[in-house]
């Protein structure tokens, strides 16, 4: 069997993925001897669960396991993001083939789960070479994205049987409290102190949300495979580690926040290859999903404003891990500036909304 080097101090694939036990795991579950042994890649990019490309004589699949070290209470849910791709294997929505999924922890001490490797492309910083250089390929990979989305949120989860993914009442109260919390837990030198501020003007001035749908909780490009051929096609969405039963708005404002936008601030931890020029604002990404689902736009900046609180507390857990080697030795350098700047983002949001009225 080889392994690639060590991942992080003292922890190498073989200590991470046990190939010994999953291997014949994975065997046993795809009918292919092969995969009793095998090789594995961490992939870079990820910045909470560890994702691992498997290589075989029977070629590679994809193996997604919580990181090291202590873990908060109901995150890194493998069995529960593999459930969700599992019931949604049936709709219009793009996920890849679940393999295997181990939820008792007997094979790694923690649950873990395998899934196909999806052929295509996973942008993040760059595009491929000579792939969607017209600005209508951009543009067509915009909506693409939208209408995933869109499909997505279309979804009835009692038919697919995610009805109980999550509470269907009170979603934004329960992000509020979530992410506040956990941004206590955030290390000095990400630390924010306006954001509890950020929290308490989003719930003073919280809308009523619409009916409770399946969200992803994490949709941007580097979290889609897109087809080698067809830049307008998305073949599967990944990652799944934040989906729950909520509000789709929210949803959508988080996605056109890891857009970006050239007049904005710089968004931590996510790729901005989609602030360039030839790409299409995220302007476009509203009106296109507004226009699919009947949302009014008048809501959205409440929800963007609420999008920077959330993710500034998701980027201060991030780099909190990393900073204690729980994140595979990924350093993601200092953004605790970026932080908080997209804190005063978020409040220059609700004072710009607070002026109109």
């Amino acid at each position: 069997m080889t392994t690639s080097p060590p991942v992080s101090d003292g922890l190498p694939v073989d200590q991470l993925l046990n190939p010994a036990v999953v291997g014949p795991r994975i065997a046993q579950a795809t009918g292919d001897k092969a995969w009793e042994d095998f090789s594995a890649e961490l992939i870079a990019g990820g910045k909470s669960n560890l994702t691992f490309t498997l290589r075989s004589d029977a070629g590679e699949l994809i193996l997604r396991r919580p990181p090291t070290g202590e873990l908060l209470p109901s995150a890194h849910d493998m069995g529960r993001e593999a459930r969700i791709q599992l019931g949604l294997a049936t709709t219009d929505v793009p996920v890849a083939e679940i393999v295997l999924y181990e939820t008792s922890g007997e094979d790694l001490g923690v649950p873990y789960y395998v899934m196909e490797k999806v052929v295509g492309h996973v942008i993040r910083d760059e595009l491929p070479a000579g792939y969607a250089r017209s600005d209508d390929d951009k543009a067509a990979m915009a909506d693409a994205q939208i209408d995933a989305m869109v499909a997505l949120h279309a979804v009835d989860q009692e038919s697919v049987g995610l009805g109980d993914l999550g509470r269907p009442e009170g979603y934004l109260e329960r992000q509020l409290r979530r992410w506040l919390g956990q941004s206590e837990k955030a290390s000095d030198t990400v630390r924010a102190d306006r954001l509890p501020d950020l929290a308490a003007r989003l719930g003073e001035s919280q809308p009523t949300s619409p009916s409770s749908r399946i969200i992803h909780g994490d949709y941007r490009m580097d979290n889609c495979v897109v087809d080698p051929d067809d830049p307008g096609r998305i073949k599967a969405i990944l990652d799944w580690e934040l989906s729950t039963l909520g509000d789709p708005v929210a949803d959508l404002a988080q996605t056109v926040l890891y857009w970006g936008d050239p007049d904005g601030p710089v968004v931590p931890l996510i790729p901005s290859l989609t602030t360039e020029a030839g790409w299409p604002g995220p302007q476009r990404l509203l009106e296109r999903y507004c226009a699919a689902t009947g949302t009014d736009p008048a809501q959205m900046p409440w929800y963007l404003a609420f999008a920077t609180f959330k993710f500034a507390a998701i980027a201060q857990g991030v780099a909190t891990r990393s900073e204690a080697g729980d994140m595979a030795g990924q350093d993601f350098g200092d953004i605790g500036p970026q932080i908080r700047e997209l804190v005063e983002y978020g409040h220059s949001i609700l004072d710009t909304r607070k002026g109109t009225h």
